[in-house]
């Protein structure tokens, strides 16, 4: 099984730290030298290893940044 390369370009945020240590984080990254993608996962606390996640490209993350607005905007 070919070994997945990842380069994350920007570090965007931190969304959370597990007592495991691990962090939640967002992120752009280059996974096997592809076009960076907006990146949300877990990680461990040397970045050894990663999660399962979500990649999106920039249309799709504007998309959920409107409902994610709509949303949290409609809670008040």
């Amino acid at each position: 099984m070919r070994e997945i390369q990842y380069e994350i370009v920007k570090e965007i945020a931190v969304l959370s730290t597990g007592d495991s240590g691990y962090t939640k984080e967002i992120n752009l990254i280059s996974w096997n030298g592809k076009e960076p993608k907006y990146d949300i996962r877990s990680f461990s606390p040397n970045r050894e290893k990663c999660g399962k996640g979500i990649t999106l490209n920039a249309d799709e993350a504007a998309a959920l940044l409107k409902a994610l607005q709509k949303e949290l905007n409609s809670e008040d």
